[in-house]
C-alpha cells in the first residue's frame, strides 16, 4: 500500500503537468501521410486530402488501450457526429502500442473516426514528444483549418478539455466561414 501511495505521489506531477506544443496558432501544419484505420479497416491518411473537405480536428495521444487515452477516444467517438454536422473531419494519432491501432479504432473509438500512426517526423513536427517515454506522444490537440493552419492548440496530459475546446474551435471557426 505504501509504495502505490509513494508511485503515485511521484506521478502526480507528471499527471498534471501540461504538454509542450511548439505549433501555436496561425503556424502551418506540417504534412501527414501514414497508415491508419477506421472500424478497423487499415487505409492510408493524408492530412492533405481531409483538409480538402473541412477542417481537421487532430489529436495525438500516448498510446492505444490505456485509460487515459481511452476515455479520450470515448468522448471524441461520442462528439464525432457534431464534428461532422460542422464541416471537420476527426484523426487520433499515436506511435504508442500503434500495432494495435486497428483494434482500437472499432473498439475505443466504436468505428466513429480514423486513428493513425504517428511517424518520428510526425512526432518531431508537431513537437509532441512524450517526455517521459521517448518515441510515444504526448496528448496535445489541434484544429486545422483548411488553408493548413492551425487555429486552436490544446496540449495537456488529461483528457479533460481535448474535445470541448477542439469543438468550440471549429465551431467557431465554421462561423467565420
Amino acid at each position: 500500500m505504501m509504495k502505490r501511495l509513494m508511485l503515485l505521489a511521484c506521478a502526480a506531477p507528471f499527471l498534471a503537468a501540461p504538454a509542450t506544443a511548439a505549433l501555436p496558432v496561425g503556424a502551418k501544419a506540417p504534412a501527414i501521410t501514414t497508415t491508419a484505420a477506421l472500424a478497423g479497416k487499415s487505409f492510408n491518411f493524408s492530412l492533405a486530402d481531409a483538409l480538402k473537405k473541412g477542417p481537421v480536428v487532430l489529436y495525438f495521444f500516448p498510446a492505444a488501450f490505456t485509460s487515459g487515452c481511452t476515455v479520450e477516444a470515448h468522448e471524441f467517438a461520442e462528439a464525432t457526429d457534431e464534428f461532422k454536422k460542422n464541416g471537420a473531419t476527426v484523426i487520433g494519432l499515436t506511435a504508442g502500442n500503434a500495432e494495435r491501432i486497428a483494434e482500437f479504432s472499432s473498439v475505443e473509438c466504436r468505428d466513429k473516426f480514423a486513428v493513425g500512426v504517428a511517424s518520428p517526423t510526425t512526432i518531431k513536427g508537431y513537437d509532441v514528444a512524450l517526455a517521459l517515454k521517448p518515441g510515444w506522444t504526448d496528448r496535445t490537440s489541434y484544429v486545422i483549418a483548411p488553408d493548413g493552419k492551425i487555429v486552436f492548440v490544446h496540449s495537456a496530459m488529461s483528457p479533460a478539455g481535448h474535445v470541448k475546446g477542439t469543438m468550440d474551435a471549429v465551431k467557431a471557426w465554421k462561423a467565420k466561414h
